[in-house]
């Protein structure tokens, strides 16, 4: 299989680069982590651009750093308050990783950020990809900084017909880009493949007449644009079906049970939870559909309760409050949401919590949107 950027001369290296970095100088996204080339502040943005839209990076971005100012504060800081500063980003062990590579910094490396590719590389929590964008962004070395929009838009430009789903595929991609990264500028040059791939060289519809590489794109002389990145089809999310109930006592506290201490959501509060199958899940969505029922009061509780945390002195009332679903890598969670009154002391274990004290729990994804089922529903019935 020919390597195209092999045929490469230094004079078209060089003006690849050129042309490619001015485009870059010209169009450059203002990021608020692009403002230097602070180690910390590059490190902590990558990570939350993992599987993270930059728009939505941004705000939880600013709120760390207020927060977390300096290495030492992000090591030194309680797990809790670290998880709810992240609270809503999902994919909460890579905060976790972040405070154990700080500790690392501190203990290891004197509180100073390293300054090696292998030293970055060391800490916990970063790969390939994140050693390459810091040891490029804040130290100028030039390694490469691959992900997904890199590969995409080098497979484009030397028709490379490895499939980016597999990890061995990486290594022909590594050295394509250690043939054409900037020397001089890597970070730059780094940072301008991240910009083109989300902003230009999209997975569909690229948009090819305004690329400033186009003249040196294999795939866009043959027109097979689209043909690129190759990728075999990922699994499915598995469909996992879940009852959820909002539990209110007689002080009218609401029942939260906090995740286990690893796994999934680990050490997140949510509502109980009670696994059924499809068909149940099915059966129950019908039998209590809320569009035959007025809109929620609650003081509308049913004495012949549905089944489900059948060993509770729980009454239910009889209706979905709402159906939420949130998809995680390999999971795809379906919840039907009930509200229901204990009416006698419960064996289900976690904390009894006043509404108003919900915001000093760390609450995840699934846990907010069925809060604010709960809550749009509460509203309704002041109207």
């Amino acid at each position: 299989m020919s390597k195209g950027w092999e045929h490469w001369s230094e004079q078209e290296v060089n003006a690849f680069q050129t042309d490619f970095l001015t485009w870059y100088q010209q169009e450059k996204r203002n990021l608020p982590w692009r403002y230097n080339q602070d180690p910390y502040r590059i490190w902590i943005s990558e990570i939350m651009l993992q599987q993270t839209r930059v728009d939505t990076v941004i705000d939880y971005f600013y709120r760390f750093m207020e927060e977390f100012p300096t290495i030492q504060d992000l090591a030194d800081t309680p797990e809790d308050k670290l998880l709810k500063v992240w609270e809503g980003l999902g994919y909460y062990s890579r905060a976790r990783n972040l405070q154990a590579a700080a500790k690392q910094i501190v203990t290891e490396f004197g509180g100073k950020f390293p300054t090696t590719v292998e030293q970055i590389r060391s800490l916990k929590g970063i790969g390939p990809y994140t050693a390459g964008a810091i040891s490029s962004i804040a130290f100028e070395i030039p390694e490469p900084a691959i992900d997904g929009n890199v590969m995409r838009v080098v497979s484009r430009l030397f028709c490379i017909e490895a499939d980016i789903a597999k990890a061995s595929s990486r290594n022909e991609f590594d050295e394509a880009m250690r043939r054409i990264i900037s020397q001089d500028q890597p970070g730059d040059f780094n940072q301008a493949m991240m910009d083109l791939g989300s902003s230009i060289c999209t997975p569909t519809n690229p948009q090819c007449e305004i690329c400033p590489i186009q003249k040196y794109c294999q795939a866009y002389r043959e027109n097979r644009q689209t043909a690129f990145p190759i990728k075999s089809k990922k699994q499915k999310p598995k469909d996992v079906y879940y009852i959820a109930g909002i539990i209110e006592n007689k002080q009218q506290e609401i029942l939260l049970q906090q995740r286990a201490e690893s796994g999934l959501l680990a050490k997140m509060w949510l509502f109980p939870l009670e696994e059924v199958t499809e068909v149940r899940f099915n059966e129950l969505k019908n039998q209590y559909d809320p569009a035959a029922w007025d809109l929620f009061s609650s003081t509308q509780v049913a004495e012949d309760s549905p089944d489900f945390f059948t060993e509770e002195a729980i009454v239910w009332q009889k209706k979905v409050l709402g159906e939420v679903k949130h998809v995680f890598s390999h999971l795809r969670w379906h919840i039907l949401v009930f509200y229901g009154r204990s009416a006698a002391p419960l064996t289900l274990k976690g904390d009894w919590v006043k509404p108003a004290e919900f915001p000093k729990y760390v609450f995840p994804k699934p846990q907010q949107k069925m809060l604010e089922v709960f809550e749009n529903n509460l509203a309704d019935d002041k109207d």
